[in-house]
């Protein structure tokens, strides 16, 4: 079985699932950045599908960029510009070619926090 790349998002502020946050993926080689795929989180937080699906899994390193600033403002929760948060880039490597790799984000207009989730 081949591995597969899933998040969550949550907006910690408001207590509730980050709904229409956009997410981009990244493979990434030295200085480069190549992008895989865009994505919209729908309304529990999540993306629809996987956003790195078995058939396409390798390992290697990726970046996840979660559009942070756009959600913020949509949301009414932007402060004075620029935002302190804006685009939100997790940097992680995925080495296990069978696994569930899970990579949430909490989010909040001022912070946020990530882990290897399952």
């Amino acid at each position: 079985m081949a591995g597969w790349l899933t998040t969550h998002v949550l907006d910690t502020a408001r207590g509730c699932p980050a709904a229409g946050l956009k997410i981009a993926l990244y493979r990434v080689s030295g200085n480069s950045h190549r992008k895989l795929v865009e994505m919209v989180t729908n309304a529990d937080g999540r993306t629809d599908a996987p956003i790195l699906p078995a058939e396409a899994f390798k390992p290697g390193t990726y970046e996840l960029v979660f559009f942070a600033g756009a959600y913020l403002r949509e949301s009414g929760q932007a402060g004075a510009e620029p935002l302190f948060l804006d685009e939100v880039p997790i940097r992680f490597g995925m080495s296990d070619p069978g696994a569930h790799y899970h990579v949430p984000l909490l989010l909040s207009p001022y912070g946020y926090s990530t882990y290897r989730g399952s």
